[in-house]
């Protein structure tokens, strides 16, 4: 049972990354998922979410810019990132989650880590 993020790499600023949150061993359909980064010496913060009825919320710094999306029949949620800012270099991760806020969680998933050079 795991959830595996991918999709990382480095990119220059104004350029775009979509991740991806595979899970294995148990089915993604029903949760709310979340994606989550950590930037060195900040605190983890919540990005996007998307509810099991496909409702999305999105923190005020990547709001017109990152769109989460899920596909149930590939058991897979995306993370769309575009027009990608210095600011936005972290280690980025997505979680299972049993509410719509993503505060409890199931399950982490492995991080992927997004370089974003000025």
């Amino acid at each position: 049972v795991q959830l595996q993020a991918s999709g990382g790499g480095l990119v220059q600023a104004g350029g775009s990354l979509r991740l991806s949150c595979a899970a294995s061993g148990f089915t993604l359909d029903g949760y709310s998922i979340g994606w989550f980064r950590q930037a060195p010496k900040r605190e983890r913060q919540l990005v996007a979410t998307i509810t099991g009825g496909g409702l999305t919320d999105y923190a005020d710094s990547v709001k017109g810019r990152f769109t989460i999306s899920r596909d149930n029949a590939k058991n897979t949620v995306y993370l769309q990132m575009n027009s990608l800012k210095p600011e936005d270099m972290a280690v980025y991760t997505c979680a299972a989650t049993y509410d719509s806020q993503c505060r409890v969680v199931r399950r982490w998933g492995q991080g992927t880590q997004v370089t974003v050079s000025s």
